[in-house]
């Protein structure tokens, strides 16, 4: 399997920074081909169209976003979720990390 692109959509951006880095040291941990970046919800659709993209998780705090990410992403094959809002509050990058593998599996 090629790279895998994980971007994590937020709003402010504090918390989701946390969550990416605990993302990636589990990557490194396990020796995975994994980007991970976070965006603001304001750039979500713009960096689709120029970026590599195959999971777009969204933060609990910009779900309302969800319904139209998914139709506009419904083509290309990107998977588009929210965060589980208890492993969001916990900084759980390890069960965040499973959530965006797990998406990839359903494709």
């Amino acid at each position: 399997m090629s790279k895998i692109n994980i971007i994590l959509v937020c709003s402010a951006g504090m918390s989701t920074s946390m969550i990416v880095s605990n993302m990636k040291k589990v990557v490194a941990q396990k020796n995975m081909d994994v980007y991970i970046e976070a965006i603001p919800s304001t750039e979500a659709e713009n960096y689709m169209e120029t970026n590599d993209v195959d999971v777009l998780l969204l933060g609990p705090q910009v779900r309302y976003l969800e319904n139209r990410l998914k139709e506009s992403t419904k083509d290309t094959g990107i998977r588009v979720d929210v965060i589980n809002p208890q492993h969001y509050g916990t900084l759980n990058g390890e069960k965040i990390l499973q959530q965006a593998l797990d998406l990839i599996k359903e494709k």
